[in-house]
Order: C-alpha cells, then structure tokens, then sequence
C-alpha cells in the first residue's frame, strides 16, 4: 500500500466531507410535517383574519370605548370588552396560582421520590386526568365542589376580610364567584402542567443528581440545586400553559358564573364573567352583537397567542429548553 505525502510547500489536502443523503421514507416524512405545521400556521392566520372581518363593524361603533367600557349590552348600543377581560384575567390567575406549587410538588414527587411502579401509575393517572373534557369538570364542580367552597369563602370573610380581595358586603351572596371558578378551573390546570414540568425534570442529567448525592446531599439538596434549576424552563412552560388553559376555558366558567361583567376587588362575591363564557352563553346573538362577541373573540385570541409567544421563548433561553443533556 503506498502513501501519497504532499510535497513540501503544498496546501493541505480538503478534508473529506460525508454527505447525508436523506432517503425517499425520509423525505416523504420531512414534506408531510412541513406541510402540516404550515397548515396549522395558515390555519391560525385564517382564524385571525376572519376575527379582525367579522369585528370592524363593533370597533367602528365602540372606537377605544370597546376596550374601556364595562358592560356589553348590544340592545343599548353597549359594547365593551373590560369587564370580560377582568373576569378571564381573575378567574385565570386564581386557577394558576393554586396549580402551579401543587403541580410542581407533584411533578417532583412522580419524578425524584415516588417508586417504580408507584412512578408509572401516577404517570399514566396524571395523563389520564388531563384527558377527561372540560364539561365534567364543569359539572362536578357546579353539582359537587360548589357546595364545599362556599364555608371557604364565608371563613376567608370573617377571618381576612380586612384583605381587600377577601372583604366583601353585607349579606352579599358568595357562590357562583370568581374565586369559585377559579378554584375549579384550578383542577383542570394541575394535571396538564403536572404532566409538563414532570417530562422536564425527568430529563435532568442522571449524572449531575449523583454527583451531588456522592458530595453528601440530601435528596432534598439535590432536587433545590440541580433538578429546579435544570427544570426552570418546564416550569414556566408549564405555567403559561395551564394559564392559556385557564385563560380559554369555557364549559366550566359558563355554569360556575352568571357571565354578568363586573370589575371588582370583591373576589368571593356571587358575579363575574370570562369572555370564553360570555360568549357561549349568548353565541345565539345576531347583528351588531355578534360582531361584539367576535371582537371579544379576537382578544381572547390574541391573549392566547402572547401567553404561548411568551412561554415558548422562555423557554428556548432555558436550560432544559436547549436540549442540553449534561
């Protein structure tokens, strides 16, 4: 065998480059998922141009009032989308701030305490909760929890009421509220972001958890300096997106809530509206109360949109979002 050397003074030789030439199952596959994320992508600019048609009749009648009024009352000429933003905004953050710790302590469980086999069933029944519809939820909460929340809010009245968002008025109503709502729509964000920051922790590198139980951490240490960190992105992930669920839901809120607008401080007290709510509630409007409801539509649209946006670039700046495995 003989070796070619260069003589003195030549240029290198060009490494050898290996080209990867995808085959026909590979390409056929590329095209179908290109073809789908862009029909989905041309899908979402479909539905928002059809939202912004259908709502220039309301924005031509309201101006900036729509933004800015309370009520919305189509027979007097009233379109206002405030009270309905307040509502979502409410019910969503109250929905969220009691399933974020909760899921996160669950996820945690599932992923660093909990044993094999006790590990797959809280799994598979995490996912399976996530799974049931919307409507049952809905349904127990009106029929079942609805019941046993009402002695919460009259405690939390008594006993916090010098608290702006626990006080309320004399003999005022307390079932059918917001905090209601919120709670209920609270066990239908555990189980997604649940789901979510679990994945996120169980990618946390096997041999960064060892490392730190062979320094002489405590599997409580070892979870606050390595898995948390790791899993900061799955957490915020999870977060927005329990919020986006929160933000959209509809069945649950349309029973738990009058769907009359308010903008108030007095959380336990009966009243309330979502703008998924409302308009189930009266999607049977015609005319200018339609278009009313479609521009209520596009802010709830474009809500959903900013919070999945944000999330998703949260995320791309974390850690556990970058693939990083060690």
């Amino acid at each position: 065998m003989t070796v070619t050397t260069p003589a003195p003074g030549a240029p290198p030789p060009e490494p050898l480059a290996i080209a990867d030439v995808p085959s026909r199952a590979d390409r056929a596959f590329r095209r179908v998922t290109t073809g789908a994320g862009l029909s989905v992508l041309g899908l979402l600019v479909v539905i928002g141009f059809f939202l912004v048609y259908r709502s220039v009749p309301a924005f031509q009648i309201s101006g900036f009032g729509f933004f800015s009024t309370i009520q919305f009352d189509a027979a007097s000429g009233q379109l206002g989308v405030l009270g309905l933003i307040y509502g979502t905004i409410v019910v969503a953050l109250i929905a969220v701030a009691f399933a974020v710790p909760l899921s996160i302590l669950a996820a945690l469980f599932i992923s660093d305490y909990a044993s094999g086999r006790m590990r797959g069933f809280l799994t598979g029944l995490v996912d399976l909760l996530a799974a049931i519809p919307s409507l049952l939820y809905g349904l127990w909460g009106f029929s079942f929890l609805r019941p046993y929340i009402t002695p919460l809010s009259e405690w939390m009245t008594s006993n916090l009421g010098w608290f702006p968002l626990f006080s309320t008025k004399p003999g005022a109503v307390l079932f059918n509220s917001m905090f209601v709502a919120g709670l209920v729509v609270s066990l239908m964000v555990i189980p997604i972001t649940t789901s979510v920051i679990r994945e996120v922790f169980t990618q946390t590198p096997a041999g960064e958890k060892e490392a730190a139980l062979a320094l002489g951490s405590t599997r409580w240490g070892m979870v606050r300096t390595v898995v948390l960190p790791f899993g900061r992105g799955g957490i915020v992930g999870g977060s927005m997106l329990g919020l986006g669920r929160a933000l959209g839901e509809t069945i649950a809120v349309s029973l738990l809530l009058p769907q009359v607008p308010v903008v108030t401080s007095h959380l336990l007290e009966f009243g309330g509206a979502t703008i998924s709510g409302f308009i189930a509630n009266n999607a049977g409007m015609s005319g200018i109360g339609l278009n009313g409801l479609m521009a209520a539509g596009l802010v709830l649209f474009v809500f959903t949109l900013a919070t999945n946006f944000t999330a998703s670039v949260i995320i791309s700046r974390s850690r556990s979002g970058v693939g990083v495995d060690a």
